[in-house]
């Protein structure tokens, strides 16, 4: 009897401290999330003259960004489509040499910064990259003959680079688990290859591809980086057009109206994505995945790997290759006859202030302050992912309200996000003093949807009655989570935080409204070495490109290794 009683007293102290913890993340969301939010309403909507801001000039330039916002997103995942499929049955469906590696390869980008994306274009079809300096040395030319920054091709294109492997990780996945056996059952009924496609293949991948095709839209619709660095003022989306107004112009109003506009749209897109992920999906999974996996067995199969590789190769391998190769560069003199000299000393000057600049800090200062920052978001993310696990555990109507709210930040962009900090913590200039402290929290606000649903399965997956027995042994709850959860959560756990540092370490958006000049991350110090004149400052940003390139890669990799690639995701 006693041990009865002591143990609906323990499940009873149990759930009040789940309670208690699942209030840390409410308070969290509602401080550094909701609240931004609302002050972006209240100055866009509430304020007398706030009905006004969508009228002459602004009305323009709202409607402008909106419309080039909804072409650029629609073009490039048309594109991205038709690049995407034909990769996911490559990657679906063939075993060739170095499918693994072509499979990193081809994944890889998602995970890139902007800023080395932009850097990697750069280094290849830039003014100065390789592709125009063999042109201008082969034909004896003094201007570049490429100009490809600047136009719509370059966004294009950037964006297609970003975005393929959305479909190599969804659609691929998904048409690797697909039975081998229907469809060779409707060949054997004399249907032709496409016929097969058609009838068969196609209805099962159909969620799969619709699901990739609204991550896509939506990735494409809220980009910056890519707009800002590759495309210019002249192509302003939404983001870009916010980020404009707010930093060159003071417009609050009009950035404000468009934040409200984008989150709209935003979160629309994310509510489709999410219930299509909920919707019934049950693919014919074979009983061997290697069952799927066929070497390519006519010469027709084997020009269609050939070429997919190749397009792969050049769309993806050759910009990072051409990166590396950039940041070794030190001529001075590009596009001449003169002897090009490949050293170290590109990374060797970040980590000198030559110049002693006032607000051009050391690259070497702005990547220690990427990692400091990384390490704090990563901190403050999986305290709040495993709050949010642990504390939704006592009510599965709890569960599913902390679910809604920690998913908001995943429709919401950066930019927006930075906006809103911005309105909300300006209020004195003493505030405005410590804005570099809340970079790390605008960057755990990100990293949070997907920490959460790295952990929160984790957790979820620890058998009940193993915590029942410890509780009935008299352990007690606090004690109960470091002996028994933690250690079995240790690889997801891992995961998560090499995410969330990955996702901090890498981020531009938010970071452009919070950082001051003298405290800049990695990538806005990339972003402002691009812009200045002189190869030297080109070889510091190529070098510190490669640099996050590389860190990205490791925890890239690192997932890789830690974690079963989703049949979705």
């Amino acid at each position: 009897m006693a041990r009865i009683v002591h143990q609906l007293m323990a499940i009873r102290t149990k759930d009040r401290l789940n309670r208690l913890v699942l209030l840390i993340p409410v308070l969290f969301l509602l401080s550094f999330y909701f609240f931004p939010m609302i002050k972006i309403a209240y100055r866009s909507l509430m304020q007398t003259d706030s009905l006004f801001a969508l009228k002459g000039e602004n009305m323009r330039i709202a409607w402008r960004s909106i419309r080039f916002s909804f072409l650029q997103a629609f073009l490039s995942t048309v594109i991205t489509a038709c690049l995407g499929v034909p990769a996911a049955y490559l990657f679906g469906r063939f075993i060739f040499p170095g499918r693994k590696i072509m499979r990193l390869i081809s994944t890889l980008p998602f995970i890139l910064p902007t800023v080395v994306v932009a850097a990697a274009f750069n280094a290849l079809v830039g003014k100065n990259g390789w592709i125009n300096l063999f042109l201008m040395r082969f034909f004896d030319l003094s201007q570049a003959p490429i100009q490809l920054f600047g136009t719509l091709g370059a966004i294009l294109l950037a964006h297609v680079f970003y975005n393929t492997s959305i479909f190599i990780r969804v659609v691929g996945t998904a048409w690797e688990r697909l039975d081998t056996n229907t469809e060779d059952a409707a060949r054997v009924l004399s249907a032709s290859p496409w016929q097969t496609f058609k009838k068969v293949t196609f209805p099962l991948l159909l969620p799969s591809i619709l699901s990739a095709v609204l991550l896509v839209f939506l990735f494409d619709f809220t980009s910056f980086g890519v707009i800002l660095l590759m495309g210019g003022a002249q192509f302003a989306t939404i983001e870009v057009e916010i980020y404009i107004q707010t930093t060159q112009f003071l417009n609050l109003r009009l950035a404000g109206l468009l934040s409200l506009i984008q989150l709209f749209f935003s979160i629309i897109t994310s509510l489709i994505s999410k219930r299509l992920d909920n919707a019934p999906f049950v693919p014919i999974i074979p009983a061997s995945i290697e069952k799927a996996l066929r070497k390519p067995d006519t010469r027709r199969k084997k020009i269609f790997v050939f070429f997919i590789n190749g397009i792969l190769v050049i769309l993806i391998a050759m910009p990072l290759g051409a990166l590396i190769l950039r940041s070794v560069l030190t001529s001075e003199n590009i596009g001449s006859y003169g002897t090009l000299d490949f050293s170290l000393a590109n990374y060797q000057r970040i980590f000198v202030n030559e110049r002693d600049a006032l607000f051009f800090v050391p690259p070497f200062t702005a990547l220690r302050n990427s990692i400091l920052f990384a390490l704090a978001a990563m901190a403050i993310s999986i305290i709040m992912a495993i709050c949010v696990a642990v504390g939704s555990s006592w009510s599965s109507r709890a569960g599913k309200i902390m679910d809604v709210f920690v998913m908001l930040p995943l429709g919401t962009s950066a930019v927006t996000l930075g906006l809103g900090f911005l309105l909300a913590f300006s209020a004195s200039r003493a505030m405005v003093a410590y804005f570099p402290v809340l970079i790390p929290v605008a960057h755990s606000l990100i990293a949070l949807p997907i920490v959460v649903r790295i952990i929160q399965p984790a957790l979820q997956a620890i058998p009940s009655n193993q915590h029942d027995a410890a509780i009935t042994l008299g352990v007690p709850y606090a004690r109960l989570w470091w002996k028994l959860d933690l250690p079995m959560i240790k690889k997801p756990l891992i995961t998560a935080a090499i995410y969330a540092f990955a996702v901090s370490l890498g981020e531009f958006g938010a970071t452009t409204f919070l950082s001051r000049p003298e405290i800049p991350t990695l990538p806005v110090a990339i972003f402002r070495y691009i812009g200045l004149p002189g190869q030297e400052n080109y070889g510091k940003a190529m070098a510190m490109a490669v640099i996050l390139l590389l860190a990205c890669t490791a925890g890239f990799v690192a997932i890789e290794n830690l974690q079963d690639i989703p049949v979705r995701e």
